[in-house]
C-alpha cells in the first residue's frame, strides 16, 4: 500500500536522495551528464529545498508500507493567486515502481489539495523528450505552450508547459 505524508524540514534529505537516484535514469538519454549534475546541484541542494519549503511549497513523500520504503515525491505551490494557478514543480517516482500507480496517487493528491485551497488550474513543466508527457496527457493535462528556460551555465530546459483545469 502507498501512504503519503507531508514532508518536513527533516525530510528534505530524502527528497534530495531520491532525485539523485531517479534523475540519471530518467534524463540521461537526452540531457548531458554535465547538465544533469548542474541541475541536481541547483534544484535539490538542501538550501534550495529549504527555501522552497519556507516560501510555501508543499512536498509530499510516497512510502510503500509493505517494504517501509520511500518510493516517490511531489512538490507544488501556488504561483498565481489572482487566477488560482498551482504548479506541480516536482513529481518523481523510483523507476522500479513505475506502473504501480504511485505517480497517479501523488498527482491526484496534489490536485485535491489545490482544489481544497481554491485552485482552478494546475500547471507543470515537462521536458519535451520526457515520456512522462504521455502520463500527464492521460491525466488530462494539455500542452499550453513550448518554452526554453535558461537555467544558467549555458544550459536550457526545453519544456512543454502543461495545464489541467481542476475547478
Amino acid at each position: 500500500m502507498i501512504v503519503l505524508r507531508k514532508a518536513k524540514e527533516e525530510d528534505l534529505a530524502i527528497i534530495s536522495d531520491m532525485a539523485e537516484r531517479i534523475w540519471p535514469q530518467v534524463y540521461s538519454d537526452y540531457i548531458s551528464e554535465e547538465q544533469l549534475s548542474y541541475m541536481l546541484k541547483l534544484m535539490y541542494n538542501r538550501g534550495e529545498l529549504l527555501s522552497q519549503l519556507q516560501k510555501g511549497h508543499t512536498f509530499l513523500i510516497a512510502t510503500e508500507t509493505e517494504e517501509d520504503k520511500d518510493v516517490g515525491f511531489a512538490g507544488f505551490s501556488i504561483v498565481d493567486t489572482e487566477n488560482q494557478v498551482y504548479k506541480l514543480h516536482k513529481l518523481y517516482v523510483l523507476p522500479e515502481t513505475h506502473g504501480k500507480g504511485v505517480g497517479k496517487i501523488l498527482t491526484n493528491e496534489v490536485k485535491n489539495l489545490a482544489v481544497r485551497n481554491g485552485g482552478k488550474f494546475l500547471q507543470l513543466n515537462v521536458n519535451r523528450n520526457n515520456k512522462a508527457k504521455d502520463f500527464y496527457e492521460k491525466a488530462g493535462f494539455k500542452i499550453k505552450e513550448t518554452v526554453d528556460v535558461n537555467i544558467g551555465n549555458g544550459f536550457f530546459m526545453n519544456d512543454y508547459v502543461m495545464e489541467l483545469e481542476i475547478s
